[in-house]
């Protein structure tokens, strides 16, 4: 039995290597979803007042989500480290879980994904319709129109039908160059014509998610299926440690 012991000692350490680099890298990135859920929050709050018709609970599922990853990928490596089978076994469920509910959601976006884009078109167009130039929602239409060089939904002719437009003409947000823009020029529908951008937001959104929908399926079906990587470390190595009665320092 010592014989066989001290060959699969070198195993064991391997895997328990393999693991602490594989829960170091999950710790990472529940750092990064962590982050990027509370500049989501904080930073692109009035942004989904446009993607959806009432706030939405996503910067605080993916916040909860990061947060539960750091959690637990702290708990991977201290399950490595203690080389405990029990503590591998309910890591390896929890990544189990996480893959899961990575491939049901990047399914779901998949599937959904048009349903999403009517969201879009009709959150973004009443928030043109209602447009004031004041609230949050219409803020947000004006950083998207400048920071995506677009107007109106379709294009410019948006405008023409909402409430602001017989007060101020086309928002300033869409003139391609603004010191070229006055008042005036965004009240006359022929002469803004030539003063502000023409694609309208949702192709521009559409056209940006629809050729890059390879890379986005492509990046999160590749960060759930990692998960079974840890999975298996974490089964291989419980399977040992029980095997062999091996207890690490």
């Amino acid at each position: 039995m010592a014989p066989r012991r001290m060959e699969t000692k070198p195993l064991i350490f391997c895997l328990k290597t393999l693991l602490l680099l594989y829960s170091f890298i999950f710790w990472v990135t529940g750092v990064v979803l962590l982050s990027v859920g509370l500049w989501w929050k904080f930073m692109l709050g009035p942004y989904t007042l446009l993607i959806s018709s009432g706030p939405s609970n996503a910067p605080l599922i993916l916040s909860g989500t990061g947060a539960a990853i750091v959690l637990f990928g702290l708990f991977g490596c201290f399950a490595a480290c203690r080389g405990r089978p029990w503590m591998l076994r309910l890591y390896a469920i929890f990544l189990s879980l996480v893959f899961v509910t990575e491939l049901i959601a990047g399914i779901s976006g998949f599937v959904f994904r048009h349903e999403i884009k009517g969201t879009f078109l009709s959150s973004f167009g009443e928030a043109v319709m209602r447009y004031d130039g004041r609230d949050d929602r219409s803020l947000a239409v004006d950083g998207v129109q400048r920071k995506l060089h677009c107007c109106g939904v379709y294009n410019y002719t948006s405008w023409f039908s909402s409430v602001y437009f017989s007060v101020g003409g086309i928002p300033a947000s869409c003139c391609v160059t603004f010191s070229d823009c006055s008042g005036t020029d965004l009240k006359n529908t022929t002469v803004a014509g030539r003063k502000v951008h023409k694609q309208g937001c949702y192709e521009v959104v559409t056209s940006f998610t629809e050729s890059n929908m390879g890379i986005i399926a492509g990046v999160t079906f590749g960060i759930a299926f990692s998960q079974l990587i840890g999975m298996s470390l974490a089964c291989c190595l419980s399977r040992f440690i029980n095997a062999n009665q091996y207890e690490m320092v």
